[in-house]
């Protein structure tokens, strides 16, 4: 039982990292813009999201290997 928290929270630091070396540049650049990139409301909507994101695809993949 605590590998098993263990290694869903390395897989879920490594989601979120990945997606973060992803995306983080077309949102800066692309979607908000630097302007808006610059304000805290912004930067907290976006890891938001990547936390979301990661969360769903760590739970995908513990569904799919246990």
């Amino acid at each position: 039982m605590g590998y098993t928290w263990l290694l869903i929270t390395v897989l879920f630091l490594v989601c979120i990292t990945v997606y973060w070396n992803v995306s983080k540049a077309y949102f800066k650049h692309k979607v908000f813009g630097t302007v808006a990139w610059a304000n805290w409301a912004t930067k907290l909507f976006y890891w938001q999201g990547a936390i979301f994101v990661s969360g769903a695809l760590t739970a995908l993949i513990m569904l799919i290997f246990y």
